[in-house]
C-alpha cells in the first residue's frame, strides 16, 4: 500500500469513529488525555500518533468491537511505517575465503598423529576417572532443581515520554543548533534525531490496564533516580505549537534535584474550554482491570542535576504483590537536566531561524 494511502486509510476509520460518537474534538480530547487540536490532526491524516494507545482509548470509548479495534491497529502499523524514513539495507557479507593448507611430510605427519593419540589417550583416561569418581557410591552430587520463574504481574502499560505541558511546547537543551522544531506528534522523532535532552521538565503519561477482569490495585508510585550529574551546559530551545486545549488528570509531581524524589499528587487542570478549571488532586490507590484503565500523569522536574531516573508502580492483586519498573518507550531510563539561568531560543517562523528570547526558568 502506498505511503499516503495507508495514512489517509487510518485517518479514515480515526474518523469514523468520531462521526460514530457525535461528540466535539473538545469533549472527545477531554476523555483521552489530548488536545483537540491534536485529535483533528489524527482525523485528517496530518499526523500519525506515537503510540497506538491513545487512538486504542479513542475506539473503546467510542463502542468499537474488539475486530475494530484488530483492525484499527493494522491500520495504525501500516501508516506508523509509512511515516518512519526507509532503514537503508545493509551490504552484503563477502564469502569467505578458503586458504589451502600445505600438504605436511611423511615425518611430521606420523609425528602429528603420535602426539594426537598420546593427548587423545590421556584425555579418555581424565574421562574414565571422573566418570568413575561421579558413579561412585557415596561421591555422587545432588543437584537441586532451579525455582520457576515468578508468574508475569497481572497488568500491562504503555508509556508516552514525549510530551508538552497543556500541549503548548517545550524545552530541549540540544549540544548544536537543531533544525526548526516540530508538531507535537513528532517530538520523539525530532528529540532523537537531535540528541535533545528535556530541559528542566519531563512530562510521562503511563496508561495502566489489567490483563484480566481480576481487580488490580495500584498502591504507590516510586521514582527511582539511577544517575546523577551536573546539569548540560548546552544551549535551550523551545518549541511552541499553540495551545489547543488540555486536560491533566492523575498528575503526580516529582522533584528530581531531592535526595529521595517522591510522586506526589497535585492538582491538575483542565485547559480544553474557554476558562480553564482545576481538577481536584487524587492520591493512591487506585484500582484497573481489563476493561477499566488507569492513566497517570507525572511532571518531573530538575535544576541542580542531569538526571536519569526510572518510575516504579507497586501493585496488588488476588494475594499477589510486586512492583513493575517504568521507564521510557525503548525501556530506558528518562532523562532530565536542569536548565535555568540561561537564554531560550524560540523559533521564528517568518525568518525561520531560531532567535534568543527569555531565560529560562526553573521547569521547561
Amino acid at each position: 500500500m502506498p505511503k499516503d494511502a495507508a495514512v489517509e486509510e487510518f485517518a479514515r476509520l480515526v474518523r469514523a469513529l468520531k462521526a460514530r460518537d457525535g461528540r466535539s474534538y473538545e469533549a472527545l480530547g477531554r476523555r483521552l488525555g489530548v488536545s483537540a487540536s491534536t485529535l483533528h490532526r489524527y482525523c485528517s491524516g496530518a499526523t500519525v500518533p506515537e503510540g497506538f494507545a491513545v487512538v486504542d482509548r479513542l475506539a473503546v470509548l467510542c463502542g468499537a468491537d474488539a475486530e475494530e479495534r484488530r483492525a484499527l491497529e493494522a491500520a495504525w502499523t501500516r501508516a506508523d511505517a509509512a511515516r518512519r524514513p526507509p532503514v537503508p539495507e545493509s551490504a552484503p557479507e563477502p564469502a569467505p575465503v578458503h586458504a589451502r593448507v600445505p600438504r605436511l611430510p611423511s615425518a611430521w605427519r606420523r609425528l602429528r598423529w603420535g602426539r594426537a593419540g598420546l593427548v587423545g589417550g590421556a584425555l579418555a583416561v581424565v574421562g574414565a576417572v571422573t566418570l568413575g569418581a561421579v558413579l561412585l557410591p557415596g561421591k555422587t552430587r545432588e543437584r537441586t532443581a532451579a525455582p520457576p520463574p515468578p508468574p508475569p504481574p497481572p497488568l500491562t502499560w504503555t508509556v508516552s515520554s514525549s510530551l508538552w505541558k497543556y500541549g503548548c511546547g517545550h524545552t530541549y537543551l540540544v549540544e548544536r543548533t537543531p533544525p526548526p522544531p516540530p508538531e507535537a506528534a513528532d517530538a520523539r522523532s525530532w528529540a532523537t534525531a537531535q540528541g535533545a535532552v528535556d530541559g528542566g521538565e519531563t512530562l510521562v503519561r503511563v496508561s495502566v490496564q489489567g490483563k484480566s477482569a481480576a481487580a488490580v490495585v495500584l498502591q504507590s508510585l516510586h521514582v527511582r533516580v539511577v544517575e546523577r550529574s551536573a546539569p548540560l551546559p548546552w544551549a535551550a530551545y523551545r518549541t511552541d505549537d499553540g495551545c489547543g486545549g488540555a486536560v491533566t488528570p492523575r498528575l503526580f509531581e516529582v522533584d528530581l534535584d531531592r535526595p529521595r524524589p517522591v510522586a506526589r499528587a497535585v492538582d491538575g487542570y483542565d485547559a480544553s474550554g474557554e476558562e480553564g478549571r482545576t481538577l481536584p488532586a487524587v492520591s493512591f490507590p487506585y484500582v484497573v482491570n481489563a476493561a477499566e484503565p488507569e492513566e497517570l500523569l507525572v511532571s518531573a522536574g530538575a535544576t541542580g542535576c542531569d538526571c536519569r531516573w526510572f518510575l516504579e508502580l507497586e501493585w496488588s492483586s488476588e494475594g499477589r504483590r510486586g512492583t513493575v519498573r517504568i521507564g521510557d518507550e525503548d525501556g530506558l531510563p528518562f532523562r532530565t537536566s536542569g536548565a535555568g539561568g540561561r537564554p531560550v531560543h524560540r523559533y521564528d517562523s517568518e525568518g525561520r531561524a531560531w532567535i534568543t528570547g527569555e531565560e529560562s526558568g526553573q521547569r521547561g
